[in-house]
Parts: C-alpha cells; structure tokens; sequence
C-alpha cells in the first residue's frame, strides 16, 4: 500500500533516527501497536484531527495507543511533537504505515496472513508456516497473522505481502463456474 510522498519522507527519517540510537526494533513495535489503534478505533483520527483538543491531549492519546516505553517514547512523543508543530498530524496513521513497511523491508520481514474457513489446528498451522517460511529468501522472517473467514467455505489462503495462495473452496468453485461459462 502506498502511503504517500510526505508520511515516507517523516517515516524514514523516525525510521534513522531510531536506528541511530538502536531502538528501532522498539519504535517498531509501538507503530504496530498505533496502526492496529488507527485500525481498531475509528474515532481516533478524528480526535487527532480536531482543532478543540489540545496537542498536549493529542500527544496523551497517541502515547497511550502506541503504549511506547523508554527510548522509543521518547522518539515517537518527538515525532508526533513535529507532525503537530508542521501541521502534518492528519498523517500520523500513513506515517505508521509507512515506518512499518521500511522497518519490514529493512529487516527482511514479510507479511504473512492465513486464512480459512474454520480454525485451524496447532499442526495445520505449524505446516502452512513451515511451507511458506522455506519459501521465503534466506535471512527473511514471517510476521504471520491468522484469520476465520467462513465465506470461504473450506480450505485457505495464504497471503504474502502481496502474492496470494488461494486454496479454497470458494475459489474451486469460482473457477469451475467461470470454465462451464466459457464452454
């Protein structure tokens, strides 16, 4: 997902700005934290982008989603300070984002989501990860996610980055449907 020229540019300079003081694998995991809070609470940007709450308060609430302790507190309470003083704090969510691609694509991390129909059990699982981890360039790691989707009927998928193994019922059936309109 492209997440736009300006929130790169601030995500990149956290991202060295980090790295010089070593904490980046910190300010990583408090950005993950503040990109499920975007994702999970929808009135979060629009308290961020109102102008009767105060940036104090504003710098509270991102603190509180990211739940960032020691240096990676500091560096993200600096950043979010500088989004505010530049007017850019509308670009907090993107600049997340785009801080967590950068990390990934740094540190060799892919973005690996299973979904099925129904759970799957601990050996299943354990297969599907073993399967794609050999598939993955040596050095690289899978930040993997599970996910239930009914609507696929049986089977799954395996999403990575942004290739997809579609192994389910609903896609069978899709293309058999689409073979018998052809003939």
């Amino acid at each position: 997902m492209d997440q736009g020229l300006i929130p790169r540019r601030y995500a990149k300079a956290l991202l060295m700005l980090s790295m010089e003081h070593q904490s980046a694998k910190a300010v990583y995991e408090a950005m993950l934290r503040l990109a499920d809070s975007f994702a999970g609470e929808t009135r979060l940007r629009r308290t961020l982008s109102n102008p009767a709450v105060s940036n104090d308060e504003k710098l509270s609430l991102v603190m509180a989603a990211s739940a960032a302790e020691g240096v990676a507190a500091e560096e993200l309470s600096g950043f979010v300070k500088l989004l505010c003083q530049n007017r850019r704090l509308d670009s907090l969510h993107q600049s997340a984002l785009a801080f967590i691609a950068l990390y990934r694509a740094q540190n060799h991390i892919f973005k690996v989501s299973i979904t099925s129909a129904a759970p799957l059990s601990d050996e299943e699982l354990g297969r599907i990860k073993a399967l794609v981890e050999r598939q993955l360039p040596e050095q690289a790691t899978a930040d993997f996610d599970e996910v239930v989707n009914p609507d696929l009927i049986g089977g799954f998928t395996v999403s990575i980055d942004n290739e997809l193994l579609d192994a389910s019922v609903a896609n069978e059936l899709k293309q058999l449907r689409l073979k018998l309109l052809s003939h």
